[in-house]
């Protein structure tokens, strides 16, 4: 890849996809970095296959894309200031109570009314965006509600091997087998042209942390989105889950997630794969040699909250981003 005009000394225009709380994550530390004029155009594309909870109870009542996963993007997007930590916290609200309007999110609530106000998804997450005051912009994977599906071994206790079919992004990523690759339907939903121009200006793309299966390889499966990826000249950084998931990625290592996303797109042009130092453990050469195998750069950093718990800390991750997007002196990322 060459380098953009205009060199890497300056603010950068990035893209993240993903959904859930690995997006958040991504997105709460891409936006210490808008803060820091690092970054100067941040894009979230967000998946929208969900069919669980509150988003699933929405998109059949209304027949709209699922808001949940849109609604913890822009969120995460929402400032420090008290603006934007009253709005985050409206946003995630969710009711209690015994009636219909248990379970349901507030701000999928919002972002639903002004679709159907406004007939039109992006322009309607580009005003809920404007009222939280969010850094940078947000995006629906697809401009269609889809299903997410799955080949599934070692759910036939007769034929452990069988391949078993199934269908729902709560269904797959609950699924007691081993998922052996996933397909969306429809195959090919319409990707909004803001999400495809994103794409395309960009000088980073992220993918990852997240649900591996229902989050993070789905934007690959969208062909629009995927031709996109393979024409921008923006580097392409995959960060890596902090371990395995139950029910999406058993047994998982680091370089087995690596693998299977590239098993799902074996033309992506990865530049980069970001791991957290101390979750790697054994599997370091492992995930040495696959990333080599990728012709892409291994970076491991410490990106994890200081709990135990399976979280990137959003600050910890801005400072390895930062570190990705203005190198030091006499060192560059550039292949």
């Amino acid at each position: 890849m060459s380098e953009p005009v205009g060199g890497h000394d300056r603010a950068q225009a990035v893209v993240a996809f993903g959904g859930g709380h690995g997006l958040h994550a991504t997105l709460s530390a891409l936006r210490l970095l808008v803060d820091d004029l690092t970054v100067d155009d941040l894009t979230a594309i967000v998946t929208v296959a969900d069919n669980g909870g509150s988003s699933g109870r929405l998109r059949r009542e209304f027949d709209v894309l699922p808001p949940g996963d849109l609604r913890m993007a822009l969120a995460a997007l929402c400032g420090n200031d008290d603006w934007g930590e009253t709005w985050a916290r409206v946003m995630q609200h969710r009711f209690a109570g015994d009636g219909e309007m248990n379970g349901h999110n507030l701000g999928n609530l919002l972002i639903v009314g002004l679709w159907e106000l406004l007939g039109d998804h992006v322009a309607a997450l580009d005003w809920v965006g404007r009222l939280l005051g969010a850094t940078g912009r947000v995006l629906p994977m697809a401009l269609t509600p889809m299903d997410i599906t799955a080949q599934v071994r070692g759910l036939d206790a007769g034929d452990p091997d069988r391949l078993v079919g199934v269908r729902g992004q709560v269904e797959v990523a609950t699924t007691g087998g081993v998922i052996d690759s996933i397909a969306l339907d429809p195959a090919d939903p319409p990707a909004s042209p803001e999400a495809l121009k994103a794409i395309l200006d960009a000088d980073w793309v992220f993918l990852g942390p997240g649900s591996w299966f229902t989050s993070v390889i789905p934007h690959l499966l969208v062909p629009a989105l995927h031709d996109a990826l393979l024409e921008t000249r923006a580097r392409i950084v995959v960060v890596l889950n902090l371990e395995e998931q139950a029910g999406e990625t058993p047994g998982f290592g680091p370089a087995d997630h690596l693998a299977v996303l590239l098993e799902h797109s074996p033309q992506l042009d990865v530049h980069t794969v970001l791991a957290d130092r101390g979750s790697v453990g054994d599997g370091l050469g492992e995930l040495t040699e696959a990333v080599a195998a990728a012709g892409a750069t291994l970076v491991l950093a410490d990106v994890a909250v200081g709990d135990g718990s399976p979280r990137h800390d959003p600050v910890k991750l801005a400072t390895a981003l930062r570190g990705l997007l203005t190198p030091m002196e006499g060192s560059s990322p550039w292949r």
